[in-house]
């Protein structure tokens, strides 16, 4: 993490020198925004109302910390809410008063359940390949 943090650092530092910039613009994606800044926490939320926006889940987390991102995980074929997000915080502490104050709270109207968000299991989300019937076993 350490060395992600280090490279991370070089390349704005190097990319600010080479631009003549001293500020870090909004363009800058927020992946190298928080390797810059440190540990940042990434939050599940679930149970969120199929009306909770991004800007109000944003606005509701807000209160225990800076947000550097939120959002809502959206069904592609029904263009609705698949009732979980995500919350990404500027610090851990932030993110651990989060969760302690925001746990089993209404939002919109239904109880959120929030916890750290765990990493990605392996899967591609692409459409899984059918290889056939399993080859029948060999009798040695």
């Amino acid at each position: 993490m350490a060395a992600l943090r280090k490279l991370a650092k070089n390349i704005i530092l190097g990319d600010l020198k080479k631009h003549n910039s001293s500020i870090l613009s909004a363009s800058i994606c927020p992946l190298l925004f928080i390797s810059r800044r440190g540990i940042a926490s990434k939050l599940f939320v679930g149970g969120i109302s199929f009306h909770t926006t991004e800007q109000g889940l944003s606005e509701a987390f807000s209160q225990y910390g800076q947000v550097i991102e939120a959002n809502i995980v959206m069904d592609r074929v029904s263009d609705r809410s698949k009732g979980f997000g995500f919350v990404t915080y500027a610090s851990e502490d932030e993110a651990e008063n989060a969760i302690k104050e925001m746990n089993g709270k209404p939002l919109n109207g239904r109880a959120i359940f929030v916890d750290y968000a765990k990493p990605r299991s392996g899967f591609s989300g692409g459409m899984p390949i059918a290889r056939g019937p399993p080859e029948p076993a060999s009798e040695n």
